[in-house]
């Protein structure tokens, strides 16, 4: 079973029950409670579904519920496995085609209405949903949030590096794993706070009142004043060849499996996309074991944060720029991926392609947000507010502050009489700013006494290590006045160290002078070391470029940042410029000696529920002269399990491609429920057990 059975950060479950089931009547094990999808992922199973159309093979895409593709059939019903638990003794099949349910001709058993009423039903569980919900407590109203996960915090529980932006607003410096867990934690000591977990909210009702699916067996009609939309946001998708080949999935996925299911899902991993989410994704990769063989962007320039690109490629992990996916390639699933520059006009340049053998590409390509139930209730005049990504793309700090702005609008709607300080939006437009000037790194002259080294160069929303100074001697430059600015040394420095821990993008080291020939220097590793004292180790500059073998001399493991400092001797002159320890040899990233790809962007598919490509759509809306998304149905795109939350998306595009402006189409009829409900379930049939 792949498992991951070591990591720098998480901690490995201890005494979980281990349980027996069956896959296509084979027996194997997993542990009980957790994801069905995972547990198959872990015994070496990748193809959960045979699509009805050419046979196409199905894995997981989404690990969130968003999607069908990892739909099975459990106990005889359709289920998608990635938001169903394991019981032991489950009886779990491939779906192939379109399921047959079993037959029932049971008469209809004792059923029940079951209702709940709050002032305020927050839906999502995430950074800002926590806070909204925290706000709205403090104040006295009822409130019930609803998470369709079994542990709140969203995408919190999937981040194992340490967050941005500011100390004091938003846990900076703190995992977000941890902080997860603190927001909990703060929430449940209100009495007036019902949470439930592993529920969706279904649907919304003029009535000022939503359905949710408790657990997957019970629905309850809730009762409410003010709603608060929370759920996040969805992954984008991208349109090329073999896009839907079973390990091709997006990044959130991938950080689903090794993070929080801890489930060693790839050997071998290719990123599309170098924002934040895309660079994580690669350092998590490592984190768990997994080779990160690169990243590509169309871009000319990394989108994401500089201190997260230049920590990656320090790692040994490639960046190419201004590159794009051509295809993904596989007798049933991804094992090799090509990519290739792209022109002015990014179209790409067959001549520079590049293949790589790797069984996962993570697609990191930007967000969608979670957001279908906000137009409904606001056309209804509901008192209603966004919150997070829902609202914004942005990091999480940012979502957690926008939650309790969030939550105190609500609180005025409903005629609270609170005011929001104006520093409050302030510090939330900070907190969600784009990258901005990139500095010139400064020249250090090192001494006899330790001093920190900054190797962050780039305007970011981050303050932590001039917070943790015991003698303040980091302050930020005064160029924009606020936790932008880039830190610098003004004083006298402790060697205590703690600014290397805290530094969320592992920017800060601390170097000294031994004599005229070398130096002495404390570096920031989040992974178990593969050395000892004694052994020397390749030492790295801020963007990547390799220095020298440096002596181990000190191993140090800082419990409260779970960050281990690795002191080591370096040459005198190498000494400020040395930034970080690669961990991935370059032997691993080098490209197959030919490219070997078939570059067919019509095979392309859009809608991955039906398997419809780009050319069946673009052939039919020239034939048909569509104007209108909803015509597609005819089809069957935006027909699948999904509900058209994937293609939607891409549909612009497609228009695009086929002459038409996007900006004149009639968009498609969203579904009145977000997520699947049994009939059984609606109505409490037998209470629903």
């Amino acid at each position: 079973m792949e498992r991951i059975i070591n990591h720098p950060i998480l901690p490995i479950p201890e005494n979980r029950k281990k349980v027996k089931f069956f896959f296509n009547d084979k027996e194997l094990f997993g542990y009980e409670g957790e994801i069905i999808s995972s547990a198959l992922i872990a015994n070496g199973i990748n193809v959960f579904a045979i699509h009805k159309k050419g046979d196409a093979p199905q894995g997981i895409y989404c690990a969130n519920g968003q999607c069908s593709h990892c739909t099975l059939i459990i106990n005889g019903f359709p289920l998608k496995s990635c938001v169903t638990s394991l019981k032991a003794g489950m009886n779990i099949r491939t779906m192939k085609h379109q399921p047959i349910l079993p037959e029932d001709d049971r008469p209809l058993g004792p059923y029940k209405k079951k209702e709940m009423k709050c002032d305020v039903l927050v839906t999502g569980g995430g950074p800002s949903g926590l806070t909204a919900a925290i706000e709205l407590a403090k104040l006295g109203f009822s409130i019930i949030l609803v998470d369709d996960k079994e542990k709140l915090g969203g995408k919190l529980l999937l981040q194992t590096h340490k967050f941005f932006g500011s100390i004091e607003d938003c846990y900076a410096g703190t995992r977000g794993i941890d902080i997860a867990h603190k927001l909990e934690e703060e929430l449940r000591t209100y009495s007036n706070v019902k949470i439930f977990t592993n529920t969706s909210v279904v649907a919304v009702y003029k009535d000022k009142k939503a359905g949710i699916f408790v657990d997957n067996k019970n629905y309850i009609i809730i009762d409410f004043e003010g709603l608060v939309i929370s759920a996040g946001a969805r992954e984008n998708s991208l349109i090329f060849p073999g896009n839907n080949l079973p390990g091709v999935y997006g990044a959130g996925a991938f950080q689903t499996l090794v993070n929080r299911d801890l489930i060693k899902s790839s050997k071998r991993v290719f990123i599309v996309g170098s924002g934040n989410v895309g660079l994580i994704a690669a350092y998590h990769a490592l984190q768990a074991g997994i080779q990160a063989v690169g990243i590509c962007d169309i871009l000319d320039k990394a989108s994401g944060y500089k201190v997260h690109s230049d920590k990656i490629m320090r790692m040994g992990v490639p960046i190419y720029l201004n590159h794009t996916v051509l295809s993904a390639d596989g007798d049933g699933k991804v094992e090799k991926i090509t990519i290739a520059k792209v022109d002015k006009n990014y179209q790409p340049i067959l001549k520079t392609a590049k293949t790589f053998e790797v069984d996962t590409l993570l697609l990191a390509v930007g967000l969608t947000p979670v957001d279908e139930f906000y137009e409904t209730a606001n056309q209804f005049g509901f008192k209603i507010v966004k919150a997070g990504d829902a609202k914004e793309i942005a990091e999480a700090s940012s979502a957690m502050f926008g939650g309790r702005i969030a939550g105190l609008e609500m609180a005025k709607m409903l005629g609270q009489d609170v005011s929001i300080d104006k520093s409050y939006f302030e510090k939330a437009d900070i907190l969600k700013s784009k990258p901005g000037k990139i500095y010139d790194k400064k020249k250090v002259t090192l001494n006899e006494k330790f001093q920190p080294v900054f190797h962050c160069t780039e305007e970011i929303p981050c303050d932590p290590c001039t917070s943790v100074c015991p003698s303040n001697a980091i302050r930020l430059e005064k160029n924009q006045g606020n936790i932008m600015d880039i830190p610098i040394f003004d004083g006298e420095c402790t060697g205590c160290q703690l600014c290397v821990a805290v530094c969320p993008g592992l920017a800060v080291t601390l170097a000294k002078k031994i004599d005229e020939n070398l130096a002495e220097v404390v570096l920031p590793h989040e992974y178990i070391p593969n050395f000892k004292v004694g052994d020397k180790i390749p030492l790295i500059d801020q963007e990547g470029a390799f220095l020298e073998d440096g002596e181990v001399i000190k191993i140090r493991l800082h419990k409260k940042h779970k960050t281990h400092l690795i002191t080591v001797r370096a040459s005198l002159k190498n000494g400020a410029k040395a930034a970080g320890i690669r961990v991935q040899d370059e032997s691993v990233t080098k490209p197959l000696p030919q490219p070997s790809f078939d570059y067919l962007p019509d095979n392309g598919v859009v809608c991955q529920c039906e398997m419809v490509t780009v050319k069946e759509i673009v052939d039919y809306i020239k034939k048909h002269d569509v104007k209108d998304v909803n015509q597609l149905k005819q089809i069957r795109v935006g027909m699948g399990a999904c509900g058209g939350k994937t293609c939607s998306i891409l549909l612009p595009r497609v228009f695009k491609m086929a002459g038409v402006n996007p900006d004149e189409l009639i968009q498609g009829t969203k579904r009145p429920l977000s997520v699947e409900a049994p009939m059984y379930a609606l109505i409490n049939e037998g209470d629903s057990e």
